[in-house]
C-alpha cells in the first residue's frame, strides 16, 4: 500500500515519505527538522567490584554521581554547541558526545561547559535538516 501511494504520488523512496504515505498525507510538507531520542540508564546495579579484597571487604563499583555539578547524561553547551555527558572523570573533565555518537571532546573542562538540562532517562536533540537543490 505504502509502496502503490508513493508511485500514486510520483515521491521518492525515502523513510520520511514512507511515513507520510502511511499517516494519510502523502504531500504534506516535510519538516526542516529531525528529532532523535535515546534511552540511557539511571544507575549502575553494580554495587561491588567482583575481586574481594584481603580480609574480605568488597571494594565498591560506584563513581561519584555529581562531579563538579554535572552528572552522566546532563545537557551542556560546550563552545556554543549542545551536546551530553557521556563520561566523567575526577578531576572535571567530561567526555561529551552527541546521541549519534559523534565525540565533541574527550577530555573537555568543566570550566568550559554550561548546563542546559538535567539528565533524564530520555534524552532528546533536535537538529535542522540542510536541504541541498538537485544539480541541473
Amino acid at each position: 500500500m505504502t509502496k502503490n501511494t508513493r508511485i500514486e504520488h510520483s515521491l521518492e523512496k525515502s523513510h520520511a515519505v514512507d511515513a507520510r504515505c502511511i499517516s494519510g498525507h502523502p504531500t504534506a510538507k516535510p519538516s526542516e527538522a529531525t528529532y532523535q531520542y535515546k534511552q540511557v540508564r539511571k544507575n549502575n546495579r553494580q554495587l561491588h567490584k567482583t575481586t574481594i579484597l584481603k580480609g574480605g571487604i568488597r571494594k565498591a563499583n560506584k563513581a561519584e554521581r555529581f562531579v563538579k555539578g554535572f552528572q552522566l547524561f546532563d545537557k551542556v553547551l560546550c563552545e556554543g554547541q549542545p551536546c551530553f555527558i557521556f563520561g566523567r572523570r575526577k578531576t572535571g573533565s567530561f567526555d561529551l558526545r552527541l546521541l549519534d555518537g559523534t565525540v565533541i571532546s574527550r577530555g573537555k573542562s568543566y570550566k568550559k561547559l554550561a548546563l542546559k538540562e538535567k539528565a533524564t532517562s530520555w534524552l532528546f536533540e533536535r537538529s535542522e535538516t540542510v536541504h541541498i537543490p538537485p544539480h541541473k
